[in-house]
């Protein structure tokens, strides 16, 4: 079993909702939970806001927060994540934000540089990854670091 599959179970067993809302992942992650059957009983929302506007008007990240700190950082994600809860009526709001490349990366924020976060009613869970590979290995990558970070929360919860 999957670890998507394993947590469609999980939450479909406890009646909860997950969100997803996703950057440099553009829908993988959305994609990755709705390929399991039994998805729709858990699974109601996936925005990809690709672009700082979208994020400010989907995601209700603060314009303050995207210029100060940038669309790939800790309290982008951190807002991403809220956003989608709240949007969805989610009990779990997960996101990602980051540089996929191969482009786009500095010495700042290198390519691989990616920001996860996870919000429920207990408060947001930030982790910074600095992945490697091409373009869609650090996606896929991105795309099982949140699933486990969640499947890590449900069992905080045991759930």
């Amino acid at each position: 079993m999957s670890g998507a599959e394993r947590i469609i179970e999980r939450l479909s067993r406890n009646k909860l909702q997950v969100a997803t809302a996703e950057s440099c992942t553009g829908g993988l992650l959305a994609g990755a939970l709705t390929a399991v059957p039994g998805a729709s009983d858990v699974f109601g929302c996936g925005v990809v806001s690709y672009s700082n506007e979208m994020k400010i008007k989907l995601l209700k990240v603060k314009e303050d927060t995207l210029s100060v700190h940038g669309a790939v950082s800790r309290e982008t994600a951190e807002e991403m994540a809220q956003g989608v809860r709240h949007l969805a009526g989610a009990d779990f709001g997960l996101a990602t934000t980051g540089i996929a490349g191969p482009g786009g990366g500095s010495a700042a924020k290198p390519v691989g540089l990616v920001y996860i976060a996870l919000s429920d009613a207990r408060g947001v869970i930030i982790e910074k990854n600095i992945f490697s590979g091409d373009r869609n290995e650090i996606r896929k990558q991105t795309v099982a670091a949140v699933l486990d970070m969640l499947e890590q929360r449900l069992n905080e919860l045991n759930l």
